[in-house]
């Protein structure tokens, strides 16, 4: 018999944990943990994967603009950089941690609107965080948006939504197949057509609208974002606090979480649930399986 399919979002915060030094070793030692909870999945599920890559794909623009003799190259391209970096440490630890399974990672175009309106608002937190004066002396001088990220600053990038996934028949060929799919990274890279074909977009797509979308497409069961926290919550960081367990799309749209971090993410599973009327689910990355079972996370329902 055919096991459903289950997608896993999987942060780049994550896969970085937040003020850590963004070097190789501590991506690997974050993703063997991740690697050993998916896994678990892994037995009752075929699995797609799709990573975050925030940290990542600043760190990248970082390091690019440290060269001056070249020119920087545009978001789309570092995009598909990180795809190909962060699925093949991935890949290494699910192959460590499973047996017997194939492992692939697609390098996932995704189409956006030009004119998306999300465009003319930069939200989407990428690089590493930042005091808040650093972060305004960092945006002078490199003409960068910076904005609020809990108690830190980041800067932010325009995060357009995804339309369309040009590699949509590859990934359900692959599950088919039985493969353990790894795609949409790092939200997938922005393209827009242009005459007959398509041209790279300066951007990084929300990787969670990603999710959502290559759920829908293939037929997932299960929609379940990793993060570095257990449950949604309302009034987060404040005294009046409170955990989010089961809760229905329409109670979970009637309260605002941030922009840059959480709603995203409460956006996706609505979707998600909406247009599917599967189960989504919202957890800490170290409890995948109990996530799944119902006894950690936040749990949305139609």
């Amino acid at each position: 018999m055919t096991k459903p399919i289950i997608v896993v979002a999987i942060g780049g915060n994550a896969l970085l944990q937040r003020g850590e030094v963004m070097s190789c070793d501590n991506q690997k030692k974050s993703i063997a943990i991740t690697a050993k909870a998916l896994a678990e999945l892994s037995r009752d599920y075929r699995l797609v994967i799709v990573h975050g890559n925030g940290p990542q794909v600043g760190l990248l623009s970082l390091q690019n603009n440290a060269y001056k003799d070249c020119p920087a190259y545009p978001f789309d391209v570092l995009g598909a950089e990180t795809q190909g970096m962060i699925g093949y440490l991935i890949q290494q630890g699910l192959n460590a941690a499973i047996e017997d399974r194939f492992t692939t990672t697609i390098l996932t175009r995704m189409v956006i609107d030009p004119n998306d309106p999300a465009i003319r608002n930069p939200t989407k937190f990428i690089g590493p965080v930042y005091q808040e004066n650093e972060a305004r002396a960092l945006a002078e001088r490199n003409h960068w948006i910076v904005k609020p990220d809990g108690a830190y600053w980041r800067r932010v990038v325009p995060s357009p939504e995804p339309k369309e996934i040009l590699e949509i028949k590859a990934i359900n060929d692959l599950l088919e197949k039985d493969h353990l799919v790894i795609c949409g990274g790092g939200g997938g890279t922005p393209v827009v057509e242009k005459e007959g074909a398509y041209e790279g977009f300066e951007a990084v797509i929300d990787k969670d609208m990603t999710a959502a979308l290559i759920a829908e497409q293939v037929g997932a069961k299960h929609l379940i974002i990793l993060t570095d926290g257990t449950h949604v919550c309302v009034d987060w960081g404040e005294e009046n606090e409170r955990k989010l367990h089961e809760v229905s799309v329409r109670e979970l749209r009637s309260y605002e979480f941030s922009p840059g971090s959480m709603q995203p993410k409460v956006d996706a599973c609505c979707r998600f649930v909406s247009n599917t009327g599967h189960k989504a689910h919202i957890g800490d990355l170290y409890y995948a399986l109990d996530i799944v079972k119902g006894d950690s996370g936040t749990h949305i329902y139609r």
